[in-house]
């Protein structure tokens, strides 16, 4: 079948990593037989490699000779060595190969003499001499010729290196193409597959109703497809209805010539054969059915030689990446073996290292090359370690990007450990929440909590500030901490004015329950810190300024701000303030002066000086 046609291009890749380990002795090159699509007169890639240290036999050195010299081809050599053995089989004696050459006409006895003579530089009279012998004598093995060298240690680790990296890529390039082969098969196939099912299920009614034209209109369209060798639909008289070739429409379906054995797969039926002018064909039918009633049959032909050549093309790139990543390996291995253990120990202390949690290890490698580089990447990757453990462990996701790279540069100020700093507290909460969710799906609730979640955090970070916690469906951001600003009162004010401004908009947009968010904003005296247990801690903040906040939302209706005092008193010109009643705050010995925020005087925080 398919997969025959394609055995030959297998085979030309084992061949590549054979011939690695091909018999060169000198100037001579024996080519051994190796037929398409058997192995049996294919030596191993052992023996091949043996016979680069055992005696290579004279008739061969003088056929490679004679195949130099171009007196015979190498397809005549082989014939003249297999015609040499049938008479050593049949006959029981030994016939110098030039003679045989001489007999079966391929070449002139002196213009073999004179060959010999001229290579070897002997004085061999005719192909009665003993012409083999001499040249043993001449040329030697390649184990007699080659002195015992010593080796050093690093260079026979560099040779097992190579060796051992050799075979695996060649077990591995085998492996790789034998299975590319076969999924470009089953590809091909399932190719084939869905045109016919494309073809078959459009052709119902037009070959019901004998619509020729529309047939051919759909079987037009195949003929775009790169690698479709033709498609063609008949009735059930095998008269060809529609063709790529339009030649064939209205004629009678001739039998293919030299199918293969016939496969089937659910209503699909494949086979391989060859046409009149040598192409292969993988040809895939389907019937159309309607109703239970056969109406015809679709024929899709596949080349297969279109194929072969993708898959050439796929073997030849792999076999060039393996000889390059071989040639590169070699290289690594010879000149490089010796500088590679005290970096490669180095490398594994640091993972070590890095492995108990030490994020903060460095490598030092003086190294210009890969492994300089890799020891880069090994710090870069301790950083982004670092930095995610403490994102995880310390600050989660509650903090914006400029709070982080803050901390990142000066980890060492204890930004985490507890301390007081004048900050700005906002809280918001959305009014009649209780019974908004009582009466709504338990989906609409979340998703309609979710959004006013995440307008309010990304408020809260575009000025500075942090989202300390959700508390149900009420949000508390912190300006000021961990990270210092001045003007943490008039960050927090716009972040309040700014978000009134987003929730009314989207309250217009359909998502009324943002109509009804109250904030409060106040400033003073926190304590900020990591607060817990050894088993759960948080980043948070406390003091009368978190209080006082949190009390004062109880006094914003739906849309409004309400600010204390110590929060106005910086603030005049970014935003106007209406005075309320003074309010007594549980805990606090002075009544508390609170103001209604009634309107926004710039627009922009980059407007105002107090951001620049």
């Amino acid at each position: 079948m398919w997969l025959r046609a394609l055995n030959g291009a297998g085979e030309e890749c084992r061949q590549v990593f054979t011939k690695l380990c091909q018999e060169r002795t000198g100037d001579t090159v024996v080519d051994m037989k190796a037929e398409r699509g058997s192995n049996k007169h294919l030596p191993s890639l052992g023996a091949r490699f043996r016979g680069l240290f055992t005696k290579t036999s004279g008739d061969e050195l003088i056929g490679a000779v004679l195949i130099k010299k171009g007196l015979i081809t190498k397809g005549q050599l082989s014939q003249a060595m297999d015609a040499q053995k049938h008479i050593l089989f049949q006959q029981g004696k030994a016939v110098p190969l030039g003679q045989v050459v001489v007999e079966q006409g391929y070449a002139r006895e002196e213009d073999v003499v004179r060959a010999i003579n001229d290579h070897y530089d002997l004085s061999v009279v005719s192909l009665s001499d003993n012409i083999r012998d001499l040249v043993r004598k001449v040329r030697g093995s390649l184990r007699e010729q080659t002195p015992t060298l010593r080796i050093p240690i690093w260079l026979q680790l560099s040779i097992t290196i190579i060796f051992v990296m050799v075979i695996s890529m060649a077990i591995f390039g085998y492996v790789v193409m034998e299975r590319q082969k076969d999924k470009l098969f089953e590809q091909t196939l399932k190719q084939g597959m869905i045109s016919l099912n494309y073809f078959s299920n459009n052709a119902k009614i037009p070959l019901l109703n004998d619509d020729i034209l529309e047939l051919n209109r759909l079987i037009n369209d195949a003929a775009s497809v790169e690698g479709q060798f033709y498609a063609f639909i008949v009735d059930n008289d095998g008269l060809i209805k529609a063709h790529t070739d339009h030649e064939k429409i209205d004629k009678q379906l001739q039998p293919f010539s030299g199918d293969d054995e016939i496969f089937r797969k659910g209503p699909f039926s494949y086979f391989n054969y060859e046409t009149s002018d040598g192409a292969d064909v993988l040809n895939l039918s389907s019937p159309v059915m309607f109703r239970e009633k056969r109406l015809g049959e679709v024929h899709v032909g596949l080349s297969v030689d279109f194929v072969r050549e993708l898959f050439i093309h796929e073997r030849a790139f792999l076999a060039a990446s393996i000889l390059l990543v071989i040639l590169f390996g070699m290289i690594v291995a010879v000149i490089f073996s010796r500088r590679f253990s005290k970096p490669i120990s180095t490398l594994v202390d640091a993972t070590a290292e890095i492995a108990r949690g030490n994020y903060a290890h460095r490598v030092e490698l003086k190294n210009n090359d890969e492994i300089g580089t890799l020891g880069e990447a090994f710090n870069r990757m301790g950083d982004e370690l670092y930095r995610q453990s403490l994102m995880k462990e310390s600050f989660g996701k509650y903090v914006g990007s400029e709070v982080l790279d803050m901390i990142m540069r000066s980890p060492e100020k204890g930004w985490l450990k507890g301390r007081k700093n004048r900050a700005s507290v906002l809280f918001a909460d959305i009014r009649g929440f209780t019974a908004y969710s009582e009466a709504k799906e338990p989906e609409e609730v979340v998703e309609r909590l979710n959004e006013f979640f995440e307008i309010a955090t990304e408020i809260v970070m575009r000025f500075g500030g942090y989202v300390d916690k959700f508390i149900g469906d009420s949000v508390l951001a912190v300006f000021g901490v961990p990270v210092y600003h001045r003007n943490h009162e008039a960050r927090c004010l716009q972040a309040a004015l700014a978000m009134q401004k987003e929730f009314a908009h989207n309250a217009a947009e359909g998502n009324r329950l943002l109509a009804s968010v109250g904030i409060s904003v106040a400033s003073g005296v926190v304590v900020a810190g990591n607060i817990g247990s050894p088993v759960k801690t948080e980043y948070t903040v406390i003091g009368d300024c978190v209080n006082v906040a949190a009390y004062l939302n109880d006094l914003a209706g739906g849309g409004e701000i309400i600010a204390a005092g110590s929060i106005c008193g910086d603030c005049g010109d970014l935003a106007t303030f209406e005075a309320l009643a003074p309010q007594r705050v549980k805990g606090k010995e002075e009544v508390v002066e609170i103001y209604r925020v009634l309107a926004k005087v710039t627009t922009d925080v980059t407007e105002s000086k107090e951001f620049h």
